[in-house]
Order: C-alpha cells, then sequence, then structure tokens
C-alpha cells in the first residue's frame, strides 16, 4: 500500500511493520535505513554520509546518533565477567592542550580499559586514577584469580590484595618482558583514539556513545557489523523477520 504500509490479507487492517522498531524515529524509507547503516558500518562521518545520500546533515546525524544509542543499549544488557590474563589501562582522551601529558592531564576523559587476552574490551568512564576507584573497577568486571597484567602505577598495588596475581611493567625501561606486557590494551587504545579522531571534536554528554561504539567494533572486528545493527534496531534476533520487514519497506 501507499506510505509503506502493508494491509493484512485476512482482516484488512493496514500496518507497518517497523513502526514498533527505532526504525520509526525517522521517517526515511527502509532501503535508505539500510544504506544508512552500511555507511555507518564503514565509519563514514554523519557529514559526508549526508552527501553520499543527498540527505540532510541533521537527519543523517540523527540515525547515526540512534545507532549508538542502539549499540549502547546492547552492550548494557550484558555484564560479562572477563577472566584469564587480564591487561589493566587508563588512558586520557581530548583534544591536544597544552601541559601535562598522562596521568594527570587537565581537561580530558579519563578512561579506564580492561582486556581480556584472546577475549573482549571493556571500557568505562572514570573520575580518577586512584587505587580506589581502580580496584572498584576491576573487581566489577574481573573474575578473582585472574592474572593482571598492569604498568607500575601506584593505583594498581592493592591488586595482589584483592585476589589476583598481579604481575607489572616499568615503562620508563621496557614495554614487554616475556608474557608481562599490556600491549593489548594499548592497542585497543590506538584503534578507538585512530577512528575518534576524525570526528574533530565530540561533546562531552555524547562522548560516551562514540566510547561504546568503539568497544563493539572492537569486539566484534571479525563479525558482520551491518547484520548486528539491523538486528539492534529492529530489537529482534530472527534473521528471517529482519529481512522481510526491511524488504516491505523499501
Amino acid at each position: 500500500m501507499s506510505r509503506q504500509r502493508l494491509r493484512c490479507k485476512i482482516c484488512g487492517n493496514d500496518f507497518n511493520p517497523l513502526k514498533p522498531t527505532k526504525f520509526s524515529d525517522i521517517k526515511i524509507s527502509g532501503s535508505r535505513w539500510l544504506i544508512l547503516i552500511k555507511l555507518f558500518e564503514l565509519s563514514i562521518s554523519a557529514r559526508k554520509a549526508s552527501v553520499e545520500m543527498n540527505m540532510s546533515y541533521k537527519t543523517t546525524l540523527k540515525a547515526f546518533h540512534l545507532l549508538r544509542k542502539a549499540i549502547a543499549e546492547e552492550l548494557s544488557k550484558y555484564d560479562e565477567i572477563l577472566k584469564g590474563e587480564i591487561e589493566l589501562d587508563e588512558s586520557y582522551f581530548g583534544g591536544k592542550r597544552k601541559g601535562k601529558r598522562g596521568r594527570g592531564a587537565a581537561g580530558k576523559t579519563i578512561v579506564f580499559g580492561i582486556l581480556e587476552r584472546g577475549g573482549k574490551v571493556s571500557v568505562k568512564i572514570v573520575k580518577n586514577v586512584t587505587a580506589e576507584t581502580l580496584m572498584k573497577e576491576t573487581v566489577k568486571k574481573v573474575r578473582r584469580g585472574s592474572i593482571v597484567y598492569t604498568d607500575k602505577w601506584k593505583g594498581y598495588d592493592s591488586l595482589m590484595f584483592s585476589g589476583y596475581k598481579h604481575l607489572n611493567i616499568d615503562h620508563r625501561y621496557k614495554f614487554k618482558e616475556g608474557k608481562v606486557f599490556i600491549n593489548g590494551v594499548e592497542g585497543f587504545w590506538s584503534f578507538a583514539k585512530e577512528r575518534l579522531i576524525k570526528y574533530h571534536g565530540i561533546s562531552r554528554h555524547k562522548f560516551i556513545l562514540y566510547l561504546k561504539e568503539m568497544e563493539w567494533r572492537y569486539n566484534n572486528r571479525n563479525e558482520d557489523l551491518f547484520e548486528m545493527l539491523v538486528y539492534y534496531m529492529l530489537g529482534r534476533n530472527d534473521l528471517r523477520m529482519t529481512k522481510t520487514s526491511l524488504s516491505y519497506n523499501k
């Protein structure tokens, strides 16, 4: 029928299969939504996507915001405990500023990262890097008995008293000694910053959505991100239903 509606052959009622989903938050066709999702998957900026789609920047930006919200909501459903060999580190996000770099840098957003070797990474924005803060986040996400690798920051000294085997490396002299290194989590910092830098500034209240997007991209870098995004937007796990709903809304 017109205006992206379907009509039930049995009862004769009209309906839109995408109405109860996140797709209905923007009034564009299913096919245009799919193209936007593909551009988002390819890490195309909202401004460039708006040009590619001949669509207003405001609409494209809203669509990408909805996708990031859907990712964050999906991640919040799972509170996976990391175990085994674990790397901990903090990083500072924000534009280049004069003054101190690294720990203690002013005006930066502090992000605490936990990486399970051979597994996933989990990131959290924290207010500071005190032992109290770092231990609180570690205990919530890391199974006791795990082997935890860090640098020499004093905030990690309490790990050995919290049920973990703690091994550290002094970056003033070397970055690796046998299995003692944090190259994995540092690799995630590079992964995230290389992608975030192209946005030329992200507001503080939206930064968490971009950060969680980076966590999701890193953890699913060998998966079909396009299909996953469609599932999140539909709020369904049935691939057949996903394809049927979108094909009716071309």
